[in-house]
C-alpha cells in the first residue's frame, strides 16, 4: 500500500508523473474547502476569489448542496439515457421558467458539451455558417474549439469543423456586414469571460438578435460563465445593466455555476428551435444525471432563498470600486460577481502569484487583465481583507502606475 503524500511538493511530483501536461504545473494542491476558503496540502489557507472559474457558486462544502447530493446518491445515482428521473425533469422545468419563455432542454456534463449540442442543433436549420466574435471562448472539444477565436488554441488542431466567421466583439456594423441568408446562427457571449471580462455596449445583444432574425438565423448566447445569477440576474441577457432592450435568444448554453461544482451543462432552445432534434440526433450517457440535477436544484434554491443575486450586485460593485481605487488599475469591468480589471502594466501573472502569497486566489485572463468570479457566499470581511491587501499585492508584483 502506497503511503499518501502529505505535502504540496510531494503531491505535485506525483501529479507530474501521472497526469498529462495539459495545464502545466499546478499552482498548488488543494486539500479541502469551506465557504469561500480553501486549504492546500501544506495547510495554507486562501480566500477563493475565482470560485473554480465561476463554478463554486455556493463556495465549498455548502450544507444544502452536500445534503442534496448525499440524499440523491442514496436514492438513485444513475439511470442512463433510456430512462428519466424526477430531478432531471424538475430541473429542466425550473430552467425554462427562469428563462421566461417556452423552451426545451438538453443536459450535458460540461459547458463545451452544451456548446457541442448547440452546434449540432444549428445544423438542423439546413445552414452551416456560424458567425462568432473575436476574443470568444466556447470550449476545447473539436466543435467548440472551432468556435473559439484564440489562435494558440485552434492552430494545433486544424482543420476544424464548421464554416465559422469571426468578427470583432461588440461591433454591430461588423455583424451587419457578414450575417446573411446562409448564416445558421450568431454566437455571442453576453460578457466575455476568458478574454478578461469584456462587456459590450448595452445595445449590442438586442442588435445581434435583430440582425440574426432579419436573416433567418438563430441567436445563440453562450451563458456558460455569465448564467445562473453570476451577473446579478439569472441570465446575463436579462440584466438591464447589460442590455437596453429585451433579448429573446433562440439558444442558451449553461454550465459552470449551475450545480455548484458537480459536473453539468445545459443547452436550452426556445420555441421552434427546441424541436429541431429528433430521436437519435444527439445523446449522452451522463447528461441529466439525477445527482447532478439534484445538486443544481439545490444551488438554484439557495441562490433564490438567500437573495444571493442581489448580493452579487452589491458585492461585485464593492470589489470593482476597491480594486479600481488604485491608480495602477487602468479600468474595471463586469457585472455582479464577474469582475475584470486592466493593469497599467502587463504583469497579471505576477499579480496572481503575489495574491496567492498573500492568501488570495485570482486569475490572469491575459497578460494585463485580472479576472475574479468568487462564490456568492463570499463574506464582506473577506472582500475587505482582499481590498486592504490589494496595494501590497501590486507592490510585490512590481506593477507601476
Amino acid at each position: 500500500m502506497t503511503t499518501a503524500p502529505t505535502t504540496t511538493s510531494a503531491w505535485t511530483e506525483r501529479y507530474a508523473g501521472a497526469l498529462m501536461n495539459t495545464f502545466g504545473a499546478p499552482k498548488t494542491v488543494l486539500a479541502r474547502g469551506e465557504g469561500a476558503h480553501v486549504w492546500d496540502a501544506d495547510g495554507r489557507e486562501y480566500v477563493d476569489l475565482l470560485g473554480g472559474i465561476a463554478v463554486n457558486a455556493l463556495g465549498h462544502a455548502h450544507p444544502r448542496l452536500v445534503a442534496a447530493v448525499t440524499e440523491q446518491l442514496q436514492t438513485l445515482g444513475h439511470v442512463s439515457n433510456f430512462f428519466a428521473s424526477a430531478p432531471q425533469i424538475t430541473l429542466a422545468e425550473r430552467l425554462v421558467g427562469l428563462l421566461g419563455t417556452d423552451a426545451r432542454v438538453f443536459f450535458t456534463n460540461s459547458g463545451t458539451e452544451a456548446n457541442e449540442a448547440a452546434f449540432k442543433l444549428t445544423r438542423r436549420t439546413g445552414r452551416t455558417r456560424i458567425v462568432v466574435t473575436e476574443g470568444s471562448f466556447h470550449g476545447r472539444t473539436m466543435g467548440a474549439l472551432a468556435l473559439t477565436s484564440k489562435e494558440a488554441y485552434r492552430a494545433p488542431f486544424e482543420p476544424l469543423p464548421g464554416e465559422v466567421v469571426f468578427v470583432p466583439y461588440g461591433d454591430v456594423a461588423a455583424l451587419e456586414a457578414v450575417v446573411d441568408n446562409d448564416t445558421a446562427a450568431v454566437l455571442v457571449e453576453p460578457v466575455q469571460g476568458e478574454a478578461g471580462v469584456i462587456v459590450p455596449p448595452r445595445g449590442y445583444l438586442p442588435a445581434a438578435q435583430r440582425i440574426a432574425h432579419d436573416n433567418g438565423a438563430l441567436l445563440w448566447l453562450d451563458e456558460i460563465q455569465t448564467g445562473v445569477g453570476r451577473t446579478g440576474t439569472w441570465f446575463a441577457h436579462q440584466n438591464p445593466a447589460l442590455v437596453d432592450a429585451p433579448v429573446a435568444p433562440d439558444i442558451v448554453t449553461l454550465a459552470k455555476g449551475l450545480a455548484g461544482g458537480i459536473p453539468i451543462g445545459a443547452c436550452l432552445a426556445t420555441h421552434g428551435s427546441g424541436k429541431l432534434f429528433d430521436p437519435g440526433n444527439h445523446g449522452t450517457t451522463f447528461g441529466g444525471n439525477p445527482v447532478a440535477a439534484a445538486a443544481a436544484l439545490a444551488v438554484l434554491d439557495v441562490l433564490d432563498e438567500d437573495d444571493l443575486l442581489a448580493r452579487a450586485i452589491t458585492l461585485g460593485a464593492r470589489l470593482q470600486e476597491g480594486v479600481g481605487a488604485d491608480p495602477r488599475v487602468r479600468e474595471t469591468r463586469g457585472s455582479g460577481l464577474l469582475v475584470g480589471l486592466t493593469l497599467a502594466e502587463p504583469r497579471a501573472a505576477e499579480v496572481v502569484a503575489a495574491a496567492q502569497d498573500a492568501g488570495f486566489i485570482v486569475n490572469a485572463a491575459t497578460p494585463e487583465r485580472i479576472r475574479m468570479a468568487p462564490p456568492f457566499v463570499l463574506a464582506d470581511a473577506d472582500a475587505e481583507a482582499f481590498l486592504g491587501t490589494w496595494p501590497a499585492i501590486l507592490d510585490q508584483a512590481g506593477v507601476r502606475a
